[in-house]
């Protein structure tokens, strides 16, 4: 079984030009597995990126562990920061090899690209390419790489509605040929709700799990309307996450 357990607890910082010590996350658990698509959503500062810098092993200054059943999080975790992160000086088919680094990987990216629609930009430099493009190339980055769990940073914060909602749907169908457990933080309840099998929603700082909502809808039957009668219903059910919705 692919699971991940997180059990953080206590993660602070220096507040800015004093000794003054400010906690962002106390005693926040949580458990993936299965190949679970989860996504984060929390107000501001809470510490989203924070918590996924934490599983990512970039910052390993907090009380607590993350255990991913045995498997060593630093190679078998894939990172879609905010921004693409693509190296200006690599073609598009190099920026992947280098983070697959295995030449024999060439076919499966190509494969990839080519669900992405980037098929024809393999030998284009990053800024031939659009935002929404980039995106997609870090994308398929992520889902190149031989991973068991798959974080991402609201990787799609940017983008014009309908450049974001095919970037969703491309990711599902990645995620359904590739699976493997996701982290999503996002600030949208509505791509929340199209994407996850579950919500895990945090408090203000310092942060903890303040709701942990499994997603009922049928992904094919997401609709808007069934999106937006669902977040009602959590509005009139979930007291405690009523302000983020």
């Amino acid at each position: 079984m692919n699971r991940l357990t997180v059990n953080i607890t206590n993660k602070t910082f220096l507040k800015d030009g004093s000794n003054e010590v400010f906690t962002v996350i106390k005693d926040l658990r949580f458990e993936l597995s299965n190949n679970e698509f989860v996504c984060i959503v929390g107000p501001s500062g809470c510490g989203k990126t924070t918590l996924l810098n934490i599983i990512a092993q970039l910052d390993d200054a907090f009380d607590g562990s993350i255990n991913m059943g045995g498997d060593d999080l630093s190679t078998n975790t894939s990172y879609v920061f905010q921004t693409p992160r693509l190296l200006p000086w690599r073609t598009v088919l190099e920026n992947i090899q280098l983070a697959v680094n295995s030449p024999a990987a060439s076919t499966n990216i190509e494969e990839t690209l080519e669900q992405l629609g980037l098929r024809d930009n393999l030998n284009s430099y990053p800024h031939h390419l659009s935002l929404g493009m980039q995106r997609r190339v870090s994308l398929a980055r992520a889902f190149c790489v031989s991973s068991k769990l798959l974080l991402m940073d609201e990787p799609f914060v940017s983008l014009d509605q309908s450049t974001a909602q095919k970037a969703r749907e491309l990711l599902l169908g990645l995620w359904e040929q590739k699976p493997r457990n996701v982290i999503f933080v996002t600030h949208d309840i509505n791509e929340a709700i199209e994407l996850a099998d579950r919500i895990i929603f945090l408090s203000e700082p310092p942060s903890a799990v303040a709701g942990n909502i499994e997603i009922t809808i049928p992904r094919n039957e997401r609709t808007a309307n069934n999106i937006a009668a669902f977040r009602q219903q959590l509005k009139t059910s979930q007291p405690i996450i009523q302000h983020l919705l």
